[in-house]
């Protein structure tokens, strides 16, 4: 059975997931860890729930979901696993970290693919890739169906959905990913967003003003 842990980190407030299990082996999804207070936060989380860290995913390559790529490769190292639609993200991400007054050092080592409809195992648990673009190009989400959970990135908050200002955005796709993607997930999945707090699928469904 797999625990979440929500970490908030830099400026712009991301929620940066730490899944784990029974057996203390650990999936690190988008470190958003900027400063090194921040660093040091995860890893003490990581050190005092005797957790070993085993593989790194990104739900988009947006900057403040990638500040830590480096830093988790450096600590634990964990190779980058992502959806080959945000390569271009993840390499522009330090010119807009520039742009922002959030420089960095990106993460340029192995890059493992993954595509809609895989499976990530973490001992008898997994978790499905959903991709949903619109919000990036090539955003995906992951859905552990046995624990009724979606780890959402920036697709959909709390009666709310993520900006499609940016480069790669498109809001008439964010919404059909939406619609077709994670609507048709049941009603009481909670989703773990990129920002924010914790929400349903059924609420959004109810109340979110985006989508009705």
């Amino acid at each position: 059975m797999l625990k979440v842990r929500l970490l908030t980190f830099n400026p712009v407030q991301e929620n940066t997931y730490v899944l784990y299990n029974e057996h203390h082996k650990a999936i690190i999804i988008d470190p958003g860890c900027y400063f090194s207070a921040e660093q040091e936060t995860l890893k003490k989380f990581i050190s005092d729930t005797g957790l070993e860290p085993v593989q790194l995913l990104n739900t988009h390559c947006h900057l403040d979901h990638v500040f830590g790529n480096k830093w988790v490769h450096d600590t634990w190292a964990l190779e980058l696993w992502l959806h080959p639609g945000e390569e271009e993200m993840l390499k522009l991400a330090p010119l807009f970290g520039e742009k922002w007054g959030l420089p960095f050092r990106n993460y340029e080592g192995p890059l493992h693919f993954l595509e809609d409809g895989d499976i990530i195992s973490l001992g008898e648990d997994q978790l499905r890739v959903i991709l949903a673009p619109g919000h990036s190009p090539a955003s995906i989400c992951f859905y552990c169906e046995k624990q009724q959970f979606l780890i959402g990135g920036d697709v959909l908050f709390r009666e709310s959905i993520g900006r499609t200002d940016l480069p790669g955005g498109n809001h008439d796709l964010l919404l059909t990913s939406i619609r077709e993607q994670l609507f048709v997930l049941p009603d009481e999945v909670t989703v773990y967003p990129g920002h924010g707090e914790s929400t349903t699928i059924g609420y959004e469904k109810e109340f979110n003003p985006y989508l009705r």
